[in-house]
């Protein structure tokens, strides 16, 4: 008796049996800002520990390369909140590692946590979640150009938080990213092949110029492609109740108007836990420069502001960060493009 065989076998997966809770997820560019933000959205009311969740950004950018059918990305992205949220209840998958910034203990509401650890859980889970209507508080990179695959799965459950940023504040972080990172197994991200190398995703369309390119001049590169795409998906966004651009520097400045903002699109509110973290992280400021100081965010190109500079010299310093590590004509014009177009359109000062 032969095997069936089931080369042909058309599968169409399917998931209607969903949790129904609120989804709150943050994104931006690489040096944006977005960890402030989730930090302070996890203070809220039924807010949740924020998540980094790669896989999700993984699979939505197969997707759109083709590489994943349409009913399987669709039945993917339900399953993975849902699967999120079940875990986040029972403290399963949760970040315990003390020094993290998305850790248990950077949390406003440590104990919930351990208690979790120790209660009823897996059948119990379901009521609890209908019962509490936890948000769910994801934060991404590089995803908005992508997002309209997660605004048909998730419907009315996502709210849909850009954070943007003046290049010129993004562009150590950037370039370190590509100097120290990109060539090492840490890179967690997709890669293609071109010409026997891997290229980052966020190459694919100019690959001949990323290529041939600086360290530096690349970190120009990835602004320069992603804001393009994203200043164009904006315009497709912006008149979405649950979507809004958060641009930091007025964000850090007057957050007032934002905070107000934000916890409507949730249908939730903030309290003295939340005035805590803005208090912190020293919100509002009077520079943008005047955030904690962090072994981190050193990691990631911080420094201390520089005392008596202007907003103006404080951009031009930053400027010269990228002279001094070599970027070439073509490039700064771009940065200097880029600096402009943001400072016309999210002035802060």
């Amino acid at each position: 008796m032969g095997t069936k065989n089931t080369s042909a076998l058309v599968v169409e997966f399917s998931r209607k049996n969903n949790f129904t809770n609120q989804i709150s997820i943050v994104d931006g560019q690489p040096g944006c800002g977005k960890t402030l933000f989730s930090n302070i959205i996890q203070s809220f009311q039924r807010a949740e520990i924020f998540n980094y969740v790669f896989e999700l950004e993984f699979i939505i950018k197969l997707h759109k390369f083709e590489k994943i059918s349409n009913d399987a990305i669709d039945s993917l992205i339900k399953m993975l909140v849902d699967h999120k949220i079940y875990q986040n209840m029972m403290s399963r998958d949760v970040n315990f590692r003390y020094n993290d910034l998305s850790s248990v203990f950077k949390n406003p509401h440590p104990f919930r946590y351990f208690q979790r650890m120790f209660s009823a859980g897996d059948r119990s889970i379901p009521e609890k979640i209908i019962k509490t209507n936890p948000i769910l508080n994801l934060t991404c990179h590089d995803l908005l150009f992508y997002s309209d695959i997660l605004f048909k799965n998730l419907g009315n459950r996502l709210s849909f938080f850009e954070i943007i940023r003046h290049p010129l504040y993004m562009i150590k972080q950037q370039h370190i990213n590509v100097k120290e990172l990109e060539k090492t197994p840490r890179d967690i991200q997709l890669k293609f092949k071109y010409k026997d190398q891997e290229l980052p995703y966020y190459a694919f369309g100019c690959e001949e110029e990323y290529f041939a390119a600086s360290e530096i001049d690349k970190a120009v590169i990835i602004m320069k492609n992603l804001t393009k795409k994203n200043n164009l998906k904006r315009i497709e966004l912006k008149k979405k109740e649950n979507f809004l651009t958060v641009p930091f520097e007025q964000f850090v400045i007057s957050p007032n108007a934002f905070l107000s903002k934000i916890c409507n699109i949730l249908k939730t509110s903030y309290g003295s836990k939340t005035i805590r973290i803005l208090k912190k992280n020293k919100v509002p400021r009077i520079k943008v420069e005047d955030g904690i100081d962090l072994p981190i965010y050193r990691i990631m190109g911080w420094q201390p502001p520089i005392k008596n500079l202007t907003i103006k010299d404080e951009l031009a310093f930053r400027r010269n960060y990228a002279i001094n590590n070599g970027i070439s004509n073509r490039y700064l014009e771009e940065l200097d493009m880029m600096s402009e177009d943001y400072i016309k359109n999210y002035s802060w000062f």
